[in-house]
């Protein structure tokens, strides 16, 4: 049973990666750019858990206490991986408890993001340049709210997709700078730990600023 598990992991995990090309933009700007900018914000994941319809005795809360929850854990792996990495890149990456932290003092959260500029937000957290990135996903995945709701109303299904977009902005005038975009799919017990990993390959072979 063991040897099984394992073994789906790893299909789960190959599922994950073989999924086509990655559409990336990268503005002109970021080749004569790149010295000027210190310190990037990763800010809270916007996601999006889509349903045509909601599963019986799912309520549209626990889907939204999901999207919030993945919002953070997100955000929390892409950190972990870009400080594996932080060797191969000429740039810091300001600590995400520290980004939350700053975020809070000014009353934003996940919800109303949006409703800031990046540069406005770059100067609140006293950044020169902001990551942000939204998932759109077809199934919830397994953390917390979204386990429960797995779990208990047996709403995983044989497959699961998840858009990824990831973009870089100036803090300067909220340019666009450079921007990932892909679709992954994956199968039954996909998390956010598995795709971040598969994401972050490509990701960090793509992203600017190499030392």
């Amino acid at each position: 049973m063991k040897r099984k598990t394992i073994l789906l992991g790893l299909f789960v995990l190959a599922v994950w990666v073989i999924s086509g090309c990655a559409t990336v933009y990268k503005t002109s700007e970021l080749e004569t750019s790149g010295e000027n900018y210190k310190t990037i914000a990763i800010l809270p994941f916007e996601v999006t858990v889509q349903y045509n319809r909601l599963p019986k005795n799912v309520t549209s809360e626990q889907i939204r206490e999901n999207e919030y929850e993945l919002g953070f854990v997100f955000q929390n792996q892409i950190y972990n991986r870009f400080l594996q990495k932080k060797h191969k890149f000429a740039v810091n990456f300001q600590d995400v408890d520290k980004t939350n932290m700053m975020l809070r003092r000014n009353q934003i959260d996940i919800y109303n993001l949006g409703e800031f500029s990046k540069d406005e937000l770059a100067r609140l957290l006293e950044v020169d340049e902001v990551i942000s990135a939204h998932v759109i996903t077809s199934k919830p995945m397994s953390t917390g709210a979204a386990l429960a709701v797995g779990i208990l109303f047996d709403i995983w299904g044989p497959t699961n997709t998840a858009e990824v977009t990831v973009s870089l902005h100036s803090g300067k005038n909220s340019e666009l700078l450079w921007r990932f975009n892909h679709v992954y799919s994956g199968g039954v017990g996909s998390s956010p730990e598995q795709l971040t990993h598969a994401m972050m390959g490509p990701v960090s072979r793509k992203f600017p600023y190499k030392s």
